[in-house]
C-alpha cells in the first residue's frame, strides 16, 4: 500500500502547496462540460495507479484463460503470477511520484485503495482458484479473504484522513495497522512455487478434506483466512519502513 495520503498530512505549509492543485482537479471532475475533463485531472502519479490496476486485472483475465484451456499448460498461470510484483512496483511508485511532485489528491487515494484490492486481494484469490480452489467452502472462504482486504483499506483511508494514527515528524504515518494488503504477495509466492513444483488441481497441498460432503474444503485455504485476519487486525501495529 503506496503512502499516498502522508504529503496531505504535513501541516499548514503543505496544505497550502497542495491546494491550488487539489482546486484543479474538483474543478474538472466536477465540470459539466469539456472533453475528457477526468483524464485532465488525473495526477502523473494517479496514471501509474492505474498501471497497478492494470497489472490486478490482466492476472485477473489470465487466471480464467488458464481455467479454459488445457490444464497442462501452466503459461497463463506463471503470467498471472507475474503480472503482481509489477502491481507492487507501481504501488510503490505512485506515491513516490506523488510525493515528488508534491500533488497528492482524494481522488488518488481512493484510486490507490481500488487497485489495491484489485491486485493485491481480488487476483490472488482467483489464481488460488485456479490452482484448484474450487470447492463451495473454498469459494466462501476465499471471499472472505477479499472482503477482509476490502475493509482494511476502507480502514486506512478513514484512519488516514482523520488523523487518528499517530505521526513522526515528516507527517508520516509511524505504522500500519494489520498487515498492509500488499503482503498477499507472500502467498502469490507460495502459489508459484506449488505451480513450479506441479501441486495443483488435484495435486494441492493438504489434499481435500470432507470430499463429497458439503463441508469439503481445501486446507490450504486456511491460509488466505489467516492472512486476511491478519490485514484486520487492530492491534497488530507493523512499523512502516
Amino acid at each position: 500500500m503506496s503512502k499516498r495520503t502522508s504529503s496531505a498530512s504535513n501541516g499548514v505549509a503543505s496544505k497550502t502547496r497542495e491546494e491550488p492543485s487539489q482546486d484543479k482537479q474538483k474543478e474538472l471532475i466536477f465540470s459539466a462540460t469539456g472533453h475528457f475533463s477526468l483524464l485532465k485531472a488525473l495526477h502523473m502519479a494517479d496514471y501509474i495507479t492505474e498501471l497497478n490496476g492494470f497489472c490486478g486485472i490482466s492476472s485477473v483475465f489470465s487466471s480464467l484463460r488458464y481455467c479454459l484451456g488445457d490444464p497442462a499448460d501452466k503459461t497463463n498461470l506463471y503470467i498471472a503470477l507475474a503480472f503482481l510484483p509489477f502491481g507492487l512496483f507501481f504501488d510503490f511508485m505512485d506515491g513516490r511520484v506523488a510525493r515528488w511532485r508534491k500533488k497528492s489528491s482524494m481522488m488518488g487515494q481512493e484510486l490507490d485503495s481500488l487497485a489495491d484490492l484489485i491486485s493485491f486481494g481480488l487476483a490472488p484469490a482467483c489464481v488460488a482458484f485456479s490452482i484448484g480452489l474450487r470447492t463451495p467452502l473454498d469459494h466462501i472462504l476465499l471471499t472472505i479473504f477479499v472482503l477482509c482486504g476490502l475493509t482494511r483499506l476502507a480502514r486506512f483511508n478513514v484512519t488516514a484522513a482523520s488523523g487518528a494514527i499517530p505521526k513522526d515528524a515528516s507527517g508520516k504515518a509511524s505504522y500500519f495497522e494489520g498487515t498492509p494488503i500488499p503482503t498477499t504477495l507472500g502467498l502469490d509466492a507460495l502459489m508459484a512455487w506449488w505451480v513450479a513444483q506441479g501441486w495443483i488441481l488435484d495435486q494441492v497441498p493438504g489434499g481435500v478434506w470432507f470430499e463429497g460432503s458439503i463441508l469439503e474444503v481445501h486446507p490450504v485455504v486456511a491460509l488466505f483466512v489467516v492472512h486476511g485476519a491478519l490485514m484486520c487486525s487492530k492491534t497488530l501495529h507493523v512499523p512502516k519502513p
